[in-house]
């Protein structure tokens, strides 16, 4: 896994670039890699950002395609940013394929490295669609609770969806089309009322201790309804996006690209440094 260099308790200075076209091209050139400001493990939280973010990747994405925009983003605020491939082979242009169960076993193991490395308490995590639900189940079921202060989901499949919605998505990756004969277990286990999904809800929605933000698009057109995303319980917030920016047009692959949706990931992150939202055009697939 490719390590970033950088000060590792201090802000740096990365450039931001809110389009999803710069994820494929880094895909393209550097497939594998790690975002921008992320996988220093020298890194030492401060006490401003005592949690270290981590970023889970949505199914046929990876860290390399999915945090172009949010990794340098969250470093240029001085986070401790780490991110993961999971749920696929390696060296794999796909990833977030197999089965949920074990890709969250995989994310326990990477944050306890992460733990062990930075020496900080907790992680913080935020993911996009299977990423903002797989999560979950480390919380309810491998004793992820005690590790993690807050889960942010971007266009979270948290109810599941259709399996035309699943495959659709991956026509916006290259090759995704030869991709299509192989076998996607975290596919049927997506699907609204799979065995899976029945057993994550069974116990609720949220586990005591954690703080969790949902940050949905009404235009996602893998996650439909698009309201099936949002969570119930005493510690949530949902948001969508159109309620704060009429030009927001993403859909389900620019909301990892959109500057409003990672300013309110910056915002569910720390409430105590609120920053502004701002209201921009963003465009479906492309991002802002």
């Amino acid at each position: 896994m490719a390590t970033a260099a950088g000060p590792a308790a201090a802000s740096a200075n990365y450039p931001v670039v809110y389009s999803f076209a710069a994820g494929i091209t880094a895909e393209l050139l550097t497939p594998g890699a790690a975002p921008p400001g992320s996988n220093n493990f020298g890194c030492k939280p401060t006490a401003t950002h005592p949690y270290p973010v981590v970023l889970v990747h949505g199914t046929f994405g990876d860290m390399t395609d999915s945090w172009q925009a949010l990794s340098p983003l969250l470093a240029d605020h001085g986070y401790c940013v780490f991110a993961l491939n999971y749920g696929g082979a390696s060296g794999s242009l796909f990833q977030g394929y197999q089965e949920i169960a074990a890709s969250a076993g995989q994310l326990s193991a990477f944050v306890d490295r992460v733990l062990a490395a930075t020496g900080a308490a907790k992680v913080d995590i935020v993911g996009h669609s299977q990423g903002g639900m797989m999560p979950r189940y480390y919380l309810d079921f491998l004793g992820g609770a005690a590790k993690v202060d807050a889960l942010v989901g971007l266009s979270p499949s948290n109810h599941g969806t259709t399996l035309d919605g699943l495959f659709g998505l991956l026509s916006a990756f290259p090759g995704g089309s030869s991709f299509l004969g192989s076998l996607c277990a975290a596919c049927t286990e997506q699907a609204a009322g799979s065995p899976f999904l029945t057993n994550l809800n069974a116990g609720g929605d949220t586990v005591s201790g954690v703080r969790y933000t949902v940050i949905s698009t009404k235009y996602d057109e893998v996650v439909t309804p698009y309201t099936t995303q949002f969570l119930s319980g005493p510690a949530v917030t949902n948001i969508t996006l159109q309620n704060q920016c009429g030009l927001d047009f993403a859909d389900h692959l620019a909301v990892i690209y959109d500057p409003m949706a990672l300013n309110d990931v910056l915002n569910a992150l720390d409430p105590a440094h609120h920053v502004a939202v701002g209201c921009t055009l963003v465009l479906p697939v492309l991002g802002g």
